[in-house]
């Protein structure tokens, strides 16, 4: 979620855009390849609130700073859904209208939808409605001075775990069904044109299921709409970093919840805050969870568009995210693309998006990327 006066924006994107044409590649950079974890891994100046609960044993795989509280960001779109549908059993209809809009909540992330149902649904008396509902410990609503902001709500790893095994394992079936199917649907772009495939989706392949946030990022990293965030301070939150959260389902039958919250330093680009929390996300232990095959490469340029076959006039299937990693899983020779001084014809497959990437984008200093077999 971005903070700016008058309106919030939240989460994440990726649109159509024409291949770059930038002519300065970024250093390169060695290939990392994804590898079953040992343990959470932060970089240096990172705060994360981290949990991994597996469902099947009723245990904890992964903790770190679970109470902590973060601002929510879009995450807290949640408890906006929850609240909404609590009181409309026991068939839980729900008018076309809301429909729409809560769909386009928890797939997309729209803010509009939730800053509509924050308002019409008392504001802060969502949360303190939702805490004892759920039972959480440590939720509180956003400072009275920006209590129109529902991204300022403060969570923690813990109490976000609590929602799911709430929604997976108490709530009314229609209302279990209701909010998991959309977050199954979440979509790489988000309302406001903002890739939210970060953390897990980045991470593990199907079946999962998503929500996630961010806020803070007043530099436009995206290949649409931006702009600069306003930032404030209140107590006992902080309202200032960039935040960037995943959390979610993953494996068979929902199996693992994960979630991953994370402060950056102030002024983090994006991409760097991005690749940042998949990283967290590629280092947990999670029971049940299939990893996205392929070796982790960063990357360079913006608006490059990944492509159903490694060809500049095949289908765009999305766009990579300016800056940040990709998983490769596979190259392949295909149309040269000339982009001064550099040709090549080798394309990488991107399991991610299905699709393939020009090699000429990926930070490696040759043609053809080290340790990748061809397709």
């Amino acid at each position: 979620m971005r903070s700016s006066i008058g309106r919030q924006l939240s989460c994440l994107v990726v649109v159509a855009c024409t291949l770059a044409t930038s002519t300065a590649a970024g250093p390169a950079r060695g290939a990392q390849t994804a590898a079953a974890p040992a343990s959470v891994t932060v970089p240096a100046g990172v705060t994360a609130g981290v949990a991994v609960f597996d469902r099947q044993t009723g245990a904890f795989t992964e903790q770190l700073n679970i109470d902590m509280q973060f601002r929510s960001a879009s995450v807290v779109k949640l408890l906006i859904a929850l609240d909404f549908l609590w009181l409309r059993g026991p068939d839980y209809a729900v008018p076309s209208a809301d429909r729409t809009r809560l769909d386009a909540m928890l797939r997309g992330s729209d803010d509009a939808a939730a800053s509509y149902f924050w308002a019409g649904n008392g504001y802060e008396q969502v949360i303190n409605r939702m805490v004892p509902r759920l039972g959480l410990r440590n939720t509180a609503p956003p400072p009275a001075a920006q209590r129109g902001y529902w991204g300022y709500t403060a969570i923690t790893a813990g109490d976000v775990v609590r929602v799911y095994r709430y929604l997976l394992d108490s709530a009314p079936p229609a209302v279990r069904q209701f909010i998991m199917d959309d977050l199954r649907q979440s979509t790489r772009c988000a309302a406001d044109s903002y890739d939210q495939n970060f953390g897990i989706p980045s991470v593990f392949a199907r079946p999962r299921a998503v929500k996630q946030g961010w806020s803070g990022f007043g530099d436009a990293p995206m290949t649409c709409t931006g702009g600069s965030a306003t930032r404030v301070t209140a107590a006992g939150v902080d309202l200032v970093r960039e935040a960037l959260h995943t959390t979610g389902t993953v494996g068979s039958d929902d199996r693992a919840i994960v979630v991953v919250l994370t402060l950056h330093p102030d002024g983090t680009p994006y991409a760097k805050a991005y690749n940042a929390l998949t990283g967290i996300a590629r280092s947990l232990a999670v029971p049940g969870g299939t990893r996205l095959p392929g070796t982790a490469f960063g990357t360079w340029g913006s608006g490059v568009r990944v492509r159903s076959a490694p060809n500049s006039g095949a289908a765009p299937l999305g766009v990579v995210p300016a800056g940040t990693e990709v998983l490769v899983s596979c190259q392949k020779l295909g149309e040269e693309v000339v982009v001064s001084p550099y040709r090549n014809p080798w394309w990488a497959y991107l399991p991610q998006f299905g699709g393939y990437m020009t090699n000429i984008y990926i930070s490696s200093p040759d043609n053809r990327l080290p340790n990748v077999p061809d397709c």
